[in-house]
């Protein structure tokens, strides 16, 4: 369920009609309702009632600071996988015991910056990581307290671009190696491992791959009991999908992960992490956009629109369905037809639709993509000097911008121009 609904003909998020804002702040914007941001953190959280549990939102999902201090006000932590996400995660408020650090590529200079913040843990992923970190810690006279990612070997069965956990991958260490490299870690100065971690990918949509990566986790926490070593935590990621409206199989719910998660490592006496993002922030958001033609090809009709691929790149980039609704609601019965909808930047791949069913639309009409809450703004580029766009954050009968439009001069203002030019 989401907060994106119509009343009185139209589309609003919470109390405040879309239109509203876009005649408001112009268009594109992305609009995120504070009510379904609460509901489905609360949802998951509570879902894991009975374990000790920290759910540590994705920030990668949506990096929006006002997104991130919504979630922390419901007792969030975060999964940062940057220097940059990190200091985010900090100017919102995340309690630095709730901040943990994935990512196969963090630099030397990320790493003492985590090490200095004191976060939680630092999710390593290769044993030159591991080495690195060792050397930085002592140099600073810390201690990284550590979780060994495990590449569990298992198909996550999502969109190959966004899988993680298959040995073809580039995340984590073999699980076959796992087991030398945690006790490895033991004996490096300036580490302490604490605990296993493993994340197979995003979107995920059934139950079964969970359950095999974290078969193979069990056993190694057993394997690595067996040799006197220390297993306190286990982070599990993330990777739990959404619908997108694309079809009408239903999702698995948080409750039925828990239970999985439950069964498999529920006896284990360890603290649980869990990485959520795209279900926590990916209905929780719209992205606005007005219509500028509409245009008859011998074949095909066109709407183009203002959004385009820069702005949400997740159709060209992934061929993700999105649902698309007229910010007005069309009237009982109205006849559709198909139609692309199309953005302004030069590629074919500025398309967020195909042959979709469309009611008469014209020039200047308002539309929203569905489901872009996640990946769609913390995606964006400024492809074709296009500036990033407003994001505006609802709650209740109020909204504020939580980031500005950017305009064509703040960007020329990022470049310097070549003595010899």
């Amino acid at each position: 369920m989401d907060h994106f609904q119509y009343q009185n003909g139209r589309l609003s998020a919470e109390d405040v009609a879309l239109a509203d804002i876009a005649e408001d702040v112009g268009t594109p914007f992305y609009a995120y309702s504070t009510a379904t941001l609460e509901r489905h953190f609360q949802n998951f959280a509570d879902a894991f009632d009975g374990l000790d549990a920290t759910v540590c939102y994705s920030v990668k999902a949506n990096s929006n600071l006002a997104v991130i201090r919504t979630l922390v006000n419901r007792g969030a932590g975060a999964d940062v996988v940057s220097g940059g996400e990190l200091k985010r995660a900090l100017a919102a408020g995340v309690p630095v015991d709730k901040i943990v650090f994935s990512g196969v590529g963090k630099t030397d200079h990320e790493l003492a910056d985590a090490l200095r913040a004191g976060i939680a843990q630092i999710n390593v992923e290769s044993e030159e990581e591991l080495e690195s970190l060792s050397a930085i810690a002592q140099d600073l006279g810390l201690e990284a307290k550590v979780a060994l990612r495990v590449n569990p070997d298992v198909d996550a069965n999502t969109h190959a671009k966004i899988t993680t956990g298959k040995g073809e991958n580039k995340f984590g260490i073999e699980w076959t190696r796992a087991h030398e490299v945690y006790g490895k870690a033991t004996n490096l100065p300036g580490i302490r491992p604490v605990g296993l971690a493993v994340h197979i990918g995003s979107q995920l949509s059934e139950m079964q791959p969970f359950r095999d990566a974290y078969v193979r986790m069990r056993d190694l926490v057993a394997m690595l009991r067996a040799d006197g070593l220390t297993v306190e935590r286990l982070d599990l990621g993330g990777g739990l999908g959404i619908p997108y409206g694309d079809s009408a199989e239903p999702m698995p719910t948080p409750a039925e992960y828990a239970d999985v998660v439950t069964e498999v490592l529920g006896d284990l006496g360890v603290s649980f992490t869990f990485e959520p993002g795209r279900v926590i922030v990916g209905n929780a958001g719209v992205l606005v956009t007005r219509v500028v033609y509409v245009k008859e090809g011998a074949t095909r009709r066109f709407v183009i629109v203002d959004a385009a691929m820069n702005d949400l790149v997740r159709p060209a980039m992934y061929d993700a369905f999105h649902e698309i609704v007229p910010v007005a609601e069309p009237a009982e019965g109205a006849q559709t037809s198909p139609a692309d909808i199309v953005g302004p930047v030069c590629e074919t791949g500025d398309t967020f639709c195909k042959d979709r069913a469309l009611a008469p639309l014209q020039a200047g009409d308002l539309l929203a993509i569905r489901s872009a809450g996640a990946y769609g703004a913390s995606m964006a580029s400024t492809y074709n000097t296009r500036p990033l766009v407003p994001e505006v954050l609802v709650n209740g009968g109020e909204y504020a911008v939580v980031r500005r439009r950017l305009e064509v001069d703040d960007l020329l203002d990022l470049e310097r121009q070549p003595d010899w030019l």
